[in-house]
């Protein structure tokens, strides 16, 4: 069985988290990645005649695991496991295993780390081999963790990570995707953190290339270290320093060049210059552009990467929008920077992105190689797009994929993006503020006073419906009639504008067409996905399917194609990633598995079986649905059963109902209460209450029994079933009936969205306007007159 990432993730992380305790986040992530780093390199590399990673004899994690449970299993864990390993591979900064401050002392001690060794012994955290060529379960789980880490850390501790979206857009902007990269091709991150951006720029590359980085924070250093590991670059030279005061990475006395330069400084680092001399800095950082604020590094931390790019590299950073229109000392290096060039294009984020900080930021590009020519600056308010995650904002794949497509492309879209030529840079005085170049905000839903006196809709309101008008031209002629010059009525009733747009012949073609659009791609990709087979490339195959779906929509009306692009991404996420890998590793091949369910105290609970790739419910739905019929009618008959009983409770449960002498109402006690009013002269009406009440309770018992016998017989029927499914019927299930029958149903949601959104932008029209001012006055004086009128009948006079 495989197991699901995004459960495997989930699993880990809630382990982890409920062992943490008092723990700071900040300090307790360190333990549980140090232990996936050595499950991880005991996996991979123990018993290898020449491996990267060298593990000396009894420091795996198969050695930790027999250190559980002793009493100085903390001590063990340092002399036993972490010493040799740190000899033999030049490593350093793991965590203190015996810090009775941090993991407690005695039995606490012992327990804690017992019970966290026991986690990674999991099954499915077998990193010997992968599902598949391109699966990297251990970088993701470790890319999860790192997330949640950050989140939980805080505000001055959750620096250490870039969110993975940021990190993708940034890899797929500056152009190293495009490249023919070599190994000798180099990426630099002067302040890497946990190295999480390197990594997603030299994911996108062609092949492997040179990764280095720099980071302050010796704890995080390793981090990135391990991190590098753990994704297979154990090349990748992570050293620890200052970057602006003692930069490491030197041909000679002058610094080091690179092709490509990413980073995410610290925001307004207030002590970048503690130990500097900008003024004679020996490095010449600042000689051409001019010197930051004392209290404002952040143009240090960009000119170091403007010195540190080849003259043919490109570079991007993450900065505070203040970047882009502070003045004084930063005004003159915004225009040097300008006039040299130097600054492709600038996107402006999304608020509340980032780890440690809930300002806006944006991203500048950097490209020496077209300085010479360059003519202006591309820019993109990308602010709007994200979703909400928990405390913070998130990007989300529509999102990133438009950023990434926008710049590349160079597209300019109204209140979104364009090319800001230097002659208008000049004319505002090199401030780059991007609200000064693109409005994003949106219209002004303006209101007419002349529509709220003498009663109409604004014809200049419903021409602004125009896109719905190019594709039902007639539907604006049903929907409104004219009034007088500039003014339209509403020519329906309100309680059937969304019937009329629905059922208007127009619209109904319009959605055959595009249900129809969408069978041609459904009908393209099952063929192609049928043709899936062991060894596949999942992470290949979401990006042909879905950048096909943003091609297939590009031009439709309506649509926005990212919104289509969206719902495969998700879904993508929630269950085809997974049923892929399992295809890759197993083929077409539906196996059910129990399920088994342990306590904490160790007791197995079987709750049944399911199988992942085929549901149950596909299976019945397919094969069985006569049988499911039978249970439905009887579960529904059960559940009218259960309502009339209930509601005769409710009737006779009052001070002198039928049930108000009994403590409690069930079978037994009226049995009994029935004995004891028995030969009752006046219980003739409590006897025939008592009596349906158990007529309703036999029938409830009986159908039960009815539906637990029938649920058996069919769980039994379809599991089966599953012996028997032929490779083409699992496809069949699986492509048609499970990926594509999703998908076209979130795809047809975008299709009511449309019909919804005109509905209620018409309705709030005819709702504006329906009462002009007149008619509004003379309400009030008709209630006016009839306050006045009880009042006066009350012996009361008002005015």
């Amino acid at each position: 069985m495989a197991i699901k990432k995004s459960e495997l993730y989930s699993f880990i992380w809630k382990s982890c988290d409920a062992l943490r305790g008092g723990m700071d986040a900040s300090q307790y992530k360190d333990y549980v990645l140090a232990l996936l780093f050595i499950k991880y390199i005991s996996d991979k590399y123990a018993g290898q005649h020449y491996p990267e990673i060298i593990i000396p004899e009894g420091s795996g994690f198969k050695d930790m695991v027999a250190l559980k449970g002793k009493s100085d299993i903390g001590d063990q864990i340092n002399k036993k496991i972490v010493a040799p390993l740190v000899k033999a591979n030049k490593l350093s900064d793991f965590p203190d295993f015996n810090d009775a401050s941090k993991l407690g002392s005695g039995k606490e001690m012992v327990d804690r780390l017992t019970e966290l060794i026991a986690i990674f012994e999991t099954p499915a955290l077998d990193f010997s081999k992968n599902r598949a060529e391109d699966d990297d379960i251990l970088g993701d789980a470790y890319e999860y963790l790192m997330r949640h880490f950050a989140t939980e850390s805080g505000k001055s501790k959750g620096q250490f990570y870039t969110p993975a979206e940021v990190s993708r857009v940034i890899a797929r902007i500056i152009g190293i995707r495009e490249d023919r990269t070599s190994h000798e091709t180099t990426v630099y991150d002067p302040t890497c953190g946990s190295g999480s951006l390197l990594l997603k720029v030299s994911d996108v590359a062609q092949t492997k290339v040179t990764i280095y980085g720099q980071e302050k924070d010796v704890a995080t250093s390793g981090l990135a270290r391990m991190n590098m590991i753990l994704h297979d670059n154990a090349g990748a030279l992570i050293v620890q320093g200052n970057t602006l005061t003692d930069p490491k990475f030197k041909d000679g006395p002058t610094l080091k060049t690179f092709d490509y330069v990413v980073a995410n400084p610290p925001f307004s680092d207030k002590r970048w210059i503690t130990g500097l001399d900008p003024l004679n800095d020996v490095h010449e950082r600042f000689k051409s552009f001019g010197v930051p604020p004392a209290k404002q590094g952040d143009y240090a931390y960009l000119l170091h990467i403007v010195r540190s790019l080849r003259s043919t590299g490109t570079g991007a950073c993450i900065l505070p929008h203040g970047v882009l229109f502070r003045g004084n000392a930063e005004a003159e290096i915004r225009r040097n920077l300008v006039r040299k060039g130097y600054i492709k294009g600038i996107i402006g984020l999304p608020a509340n992105l980032f780890y440690g900080t809930g300002i806006p930021a944006c991203i500048v590009v950097v490209d020496k190689e077209n300085a010479p020519a360059r003519k202006g600056i591309f820019m993109i308010d990308a602010s709007k797009g994200f979703m909400k995650d928990g405390p913070k904002n998130r990007l989300r794949e529509q999102d990133i994929h438009k950023i990434v497509d926008v710049f590349n492309k160079q597209l300019e879209i109204p209140k979104h993006s364009r090319t800001v030529a230097f002659e208008e840079i000049e004319k505002n005085e090199y401030n780059l503020n991007i609200p000064r170049y693109i409005d994003s905000t949106e219209p002004e839903d303006l209101q007419s006073i002349e529509g709220h006196l003498n009663g109409g809709i604004p014809s200049a309101d419903v021409e602004a419906l125009q896109r719905y008008w190019e594709i039902c031209p007639g539907l604006r002629d049903v929907l409104f009639k004219d009034n007088r010059p500039g003014l339209v009525d509403l020519a329906v009733e309100k309680a059937a504008i969304r019937s009329t747009i629905n059922e208007h012949p127009e619209f109904i073609a319009f959605t055959d067409s595009m249900k129809e659009h969408s069978q041609e791609w459904e009908k393209k990709q099952s063929s192609e996905l049928k043709l899936l087979a062991a060894d596949i490339k999942p992470k290949t195959i979401v990006s042909q399917i879905s950048e096909d779906i943003l091609a297939h929509y590009a031009n439709q009306p309506l649509v926005d194609p990212y919104d289509i692009y969206q719902h495969l991404m998700d879904y993508w996420a929630e269950t085809m990633q997974d049923d892929c890998y399992i295809i890759a590793t197993d083929g077409w091949n539906a196996q059910t598995y129990r399920i088994i369910e342990r306590n904490k105290k160790g007791k197995e609970t079987d709750k049944g079986w399911t199988c992942d790739l085929v549901p149950k419910s596909l299976i019945v739905a397919n094969y069985f649905a006569e049988e499911q019929a039978a249970i439905d009618k009887l579960t529904a008959e059960l559940e009218n059963i259960s309502a009339m009983k209930t509601e005769l409770e409710v009737e006779h449960s009052g001070e002198d109902g039928a049930f108000s002498e009994l403590d409690k109402i069930n079978k037994s006690n009226v049995k009994t209460r029935l004995t004891e009013v028995k030969g009752g002269t006046d219980a003739e009406d409590e006897l025939v209450v008592l009596n349906e009440w158990l007529r309703f309770s036999d029938k409830e018992t009986k159908l039960k029994k009815e539906i637990k016998e029938a649920d058996a017989d069919l769980d039994r029927k379809a599991h089966n079933r599953y012996p028997t499914l032929t490779e083409g019927e699992i496809k069949t299930l699986v492509v048609d009936d499970k990926w594509l029958a999703v998908l076209e149903a979130r795809t047809r949601g975008e299709m009511d969205r449309i019909s919804q959104t005109l509905t209620r932008r018409v309705k709030e029209l005819a709702d504006r306007y329906e009462m002009p001012m007149p008619e509004i006055e003379c309400e009030v004086s008709e209630l006016e007159a009839k306050v006045n009128s009880h009042l006066e009948r009350m012996g009361f006079k008002w005015k």
